[in-house]
């Protein structure tokens, strides 16, 4: 059983406000939430960029890669006007 940790950095050019960053932060996460994966807002005090750190179990490697790359699609997919980049680490 593997531990898998993710870490989401988004830059958010339209965000003028820490309420704007939230609203659009809180729609990312409940999508992820659908993914079962523990989910956490990381950000700064800075609205113009968002961290969300995920945590979720896998079996194997290659099922961890799977399912992260199926989070990804579903950001490209709902999310495609945001820039983001993945850290991701198996413990």
């Amino acid at each position: 059983m593997l531990i898998c940790h993710c870490d989401l950095h988004f830059e958010l050019p339209y965000a003028h406000s820490l309420k704007g960053r939230r609203s659009i932060v809180n729609g990312i996460k409940e999508r992820l939430k659908a993914f079962n994966v523990s989910v956490m807002d990381v950000s700064g005090e800075y609205p113009k960029e968002a961290d969300i750190a995920l945590i979720f179990l896998s079996p194997d490697a290659r099922s961890a890669a799977q399912y992260r790359d199926a989070m990804e699609q579903m950001l490209e997919r709902h999310f495609p006007e945001l820039h983001y980049t993945l850290e991701y680490e198996e413990l």
